[in-house]
């Protein structure tokens, strides 16, 4: 199979060839709705929500002795503290201080831990673990969309909302629970015992667990039935990706790969087929220069976890940059009027409509970018629109120039792909159309802005 470099030699430039791939949207491979979207939205603010996680991320463990060193080499964060049952969000760069991408990493063992996510950095960290001359062995467990006749080894749950630690304290037959946020313990659920990660969504805490997957239906039976009495509701794929909007986290920065001779050994090591050779730009920024859909750690307001306590992939660049300025990341919430004259347009006789807007997530590519305006200019852009049913409107994050950031600010979001759209299969010819947006605080609910990181 050619390798990601080559297959990117046959397009004019990589962002030609993201913008035009056939590749669908992301996938969530769970039943799209249980009961309805719009309640399964409604259960993570308002009762209590089971997400099954168990299919569409992708893990790699890595262990040995140099398991630590590898990853202060090539995150961000700091692991002077790092450990057994400790777990972070951890970042990477490339050379010139740009996002690869995050993850979430679990200190399963002082020397072990799994790295959980989209495949970006399991790839990157997998590359490095096998070329960098590190003592460390990995073990690859391929989300089901890679690998969809291969068993998970194992299942991950999520129980967020105001009710969850009801339902789990309920139906744990083991220890008190660990809640302090982003600490690791164990629950057991029907004789099954599991890890867990406390953190939590819409503002109340929550637990993820994780066990061997064959002990998952059970866990989750266990979980539905003692969940009725709180409000539980399971959900589907559909809520589930709006979910990232409302908490405020940018799921699909653009891996900075693409370009450069530093990259090209890595480009040479994926494959044509690789979650990076398949994904898609998508929206209204349309540009032949892949850097500019790069973005900073200060863009995605992770300068707060860049330490300077070690050496890392990277760091020569931040430390040039990290007196900025820097864009902020934002909630907007878009005007009524013209997201309603969006879809009014799909209705008119004549002409094209607007871009159709999915709901409730109306991000069609891998990688949503769309200009955002003020006064004519472009300010920054606007990433995974969605309908929210629990603020009762269309929201999206944005990454903004720090004059237009401020709370209460309007700019102006373009909606839809220049030139009547792309020839990516699930773009349908339509045309272009202004919407107006405020700019609001992220997490835009305040209880997940003031509490989500003081659980003890």
């Amino acid at each position: 199979m050619a390798s990601l470099d080559e297959k990117i030699g046959r397009y004019p430039n990589p962002a030609r060839m993201m913008r035009n791939l056939q590749t669908g949207r992301y996938e969530f491979p769970i039943p799209p709705q249980f009961t309805n979207w719009i309640e399964e939205q409604q259960a993570w603010r308002n009762s209590a929500a089971l997400m099954d996680q168990s299919f569409h991320m992708t893990d790699l463990y890595v262990r040995g002795p140099d398991t630590i060193r590898l990853l202060s080499d090539l995150c961000v964060n700091s692991f002077a503290k790092f450990g057994k049952n400790k777990a972070k969000q951890i970042v990477c760069l490339n050379e010139d201080g740009y996002v690869i991408g995050d993850a979430i990493c679990f200190g399963l063992e002082d020397d072990e831990v799994n790295i959980v996510g989209r495949p970006v950095l399991p790839n990157w960290i997998q590359y490095h673990a096998e070329t960098g001359g590190y003592d460390v062995t990995v073990e690859r467990d391929q989300r089901s969309l890679d690998a969809p006749d291969k068993p998970r080894k194992t299942y991950r749950y999520e129980v967020q909302g105001p009710n969850a630690l009801a339902i789990l304290n309920a139906v744990n037959e083991g220890g008190p629970l660990t809640t302090k946020f982003f600490n690791m313990g164990e629950i057991t659920i029907d004789g099954c015992t599991a890890r867990t990660l406390s953190h939590g969504m819409g503002g109340a805490e929550g637990l993820e667990l994780w066990g061997p997957f064959e002990d998952g239906q059970r866990v989750k039976a266990a979980l539905l039935k003692t969940g009725e009495a709180h409000g539980l509701r399971q959900v589907g794929a559909r809520a589930y990706s709006s979910a990232a909007a409302e908490s405020g986290w940018v799921p699909s920065p653009l891996p900075a790969i693409y370009d450069g001779a530093a990259m090209r050994p890595y480009r040479e090591w994926l494959d044509e087929q690789s979650f990076e050779g398949v994904s898609t730009i998508g929206g209204s920024l349309d540009s032949d220069d892949v850097t500019d859909y790069y973005l900073t750690p200060w863009d995605l307001d992770y300068g707060r976890v860049v330490k300077f306590d070690h050496d890392f992939l990277g760091r020569a660049a931040l430390e040039r940059m990290k007196d900025g300025p820097h864009r902020r990341k934002v909630t907007l919430v878009w005007n009524r009027e013209d997201v309603l004259e969006v879809f009014g347009g799909m209705m008119d006789d004549g002409g094209l409509p607007a871009k159709y807007m999915e709901m409730p997530s109306a991000h069609y590519a891998t990688h949503p970018y769309d200009r955002v305006l003020s006064d004519g200019g472009d300010v920054g852009v606007s990433i995974s629109p969605v309908f929210s049913s629990n603020e009762r409107a269309w929201i999206s994050l944005a990454i903004l120039d720090p004059e237009v950031a401020e709370v209460g600010t309007e700019v102006t979001v373009i909606w839809g792909e220049p030139d009547g759209g792309t020839d990516k299969p699930n773009v349908e010819a339509h045309r272009q159309v202004k919407v107006r947006a405020t700019v609001h605080a992220w997490p835009i609910h305040e209880a997940s802005r003031t509490h989500y990181r003081q659980q003890v």
